[in-house]
């Protein structure tokens, strides 16, 4: 990792760790750990003891309490030793967060230490078939009966499908409002009578899997609910902005490792007699690669900091997320180009990191969604100017368009789960 940040000496200890780790443990074995389509949970257990899973959780329930910055600097480390892990880097510290703001102390006390120390998966169910990017007209229902709660429906394109024991699941349970306000937030076991699960074969992530999660009139204990009935979409979507940091962070941690692999190689290889790092042809090309991925940290961190400070970062974050993935699979690619006929074999790393990271340009928000915010936030702000020049109440005629579309319960955004 190329950055440094201002960080207190615990917190660059654990810096430190993280990425000793991803050296050290998880480097070697990324692609063989690809053939078992599961998480090592022993090396789950090692993050976990080792504070790297959800460093924002309090350490009364396992974690070491760090700010955003830090969660973002052991998922960029963990993400250069093994990309597939570092899922557990961007999807639990965001479950995590929700747990802590709106589930009961009950709640947190069942889940969220598991989940800290890697002894369980909990993945986010808010896609469904009918509706990718427009994740907030929800059809999978919860039905009130008694002390309980009857899901039905599917979810869709969820990360961890087949190995999590739970799932944060988005369900509507008012059949009256067909958009955001409607939709209440759940923690379900995913071991309960009627919950069935279907693999995808993707092309890449596949330690991770995805698949989709059926509901048929499965009986949720109505301790489930995670915060108040009908507003668990707005929860969700006050995480989203970390987790498409994360994700960013994911795909440049992995293009960072075939970058500096692939000027390893540059700097011996030969051919009409210099080495071929002596070529502008090669070492241009990795020169931008360089530059385009310090940028994009930068502003990751940016984000990081911004959010750590209650300010908003909503823009940072989307800008990120439609850059890093999108940069990163062509930053590979070329890499995998540079080792010449052997990189495009399955040896090298190359082409498994490629396959890994390009899911990522549709997961969580495509770039088109991405670019809708950034519109959406930068108008927005104009709005407000104009606004306070104007004295123009909010909703009047001449901003009300631009104020309604800077809210979060506006967009149609969809996580990847």
């Amino acid at each position: 990792m190329k950055t440094q940040w201002m960080l207190g000496e615990e917190h660059e200890m654990v810096r430190q760790t993280a990425e000793r780790f991803a050296r050290e443990r998880l480097r070697e074995g990324y692609q063989s750990r690809e053939a078992i389509p599961t998480m090592s949970r022993a090396l789950m257990r090692e993050m976990g003891a080792l504070g790297l899973i959800a460093p924002n959780v309090p350490e009364a329930f396992g974690g070491i309490g760090a700010p955003s910055l830090v969660n973002g600097l052991i998922c960029e480390a963990i993400a250069y030793g093994d990309f597939n892990l570092s899922y557990l880097n961007m999807v639990t510290p965001l479950i995590c967060d929700v747990l802590l703001r709106h589930a009961s102390p009950e709640v947190q006390e069942q889940y969220i230490p598991d989940l800290a120390a890697g002894e369980s998966i909990c993945a986010l169910g808010l896609t469904e078939p009918r509706g990718g990017s427009d994740a907030s007209h929800l059809v999978v229902s919860a039905t009130r009966k008694g002390d309980s709660f009857i899901f039905k429906g599917e979810k869709t394109s969820i990360s961890f499908a087949e190995q999590a024991s739970s799932m944060l699941t988005f369900a509507r349970t008012n059949p009256d409002d067909s958009g955001p306000r409607g939709v209440s937030a759940f923690v379900v076991p995913l071991d309960l009578p009627g919950v069935s699960r279907i693999a995808f074969n993707d092309i890449g992530t596949k330690p991770v899997g995805r698949g989709s999660v059926f509901f048929d009139d499965v009986e949720v204990p109505a301790n489930a609910l995670i915060g108040r009935e009908n507003t668990g979409f707005t929860q969700v979507m006050e995480g989203f902005d970390l987790s498409r940091i994360l994700i960013a962070l994911q795909c440049i941690g992995a293009a960072q490792a075939s970058v500096d692999e692939t000027w390893a190689y540059v700097s011996e290889r030969e051919a009409f007699g210099y080495r071929l790092s002596k070529f502008q042809g090669v070492s241009f090309p990795l020169a931008e690669h360089e530059s385009q991925l310090e940028s994009m940290r930068t502003l990751c961190y940016h984000a990081l900091a911004l959010r750590d400070a209650g300010k908003r970062h909503t823009r940072e974050a989307a800008m990120v997320k439609w850059m890093a993935p999108k940069f990163c699979t062509d930053i590979i690619q070329n890499c995998l180009l540079l080792h010449g006929h052997y990189g495009y074999t399955i040896d090298l790393p190359h082409q498994q990191r490629l396959r890994d990271v390009m899911g990522l340009q549709i997961g969580d928000g495509t770039a088109q969604i991405m670019k809708t915010i950034i519109a959406r936030e930068t108008i927005g702000s104009v709005g407000r100017g104009l606004c306070c020049q104007t004295k123009e109440p909010m909703g009047a005629p001449g901003t009300r368009g631009l104020w309604a579309s800077h809210t979060h319960t506006g967009l149609p955004l969809a996580p990847n789960g």
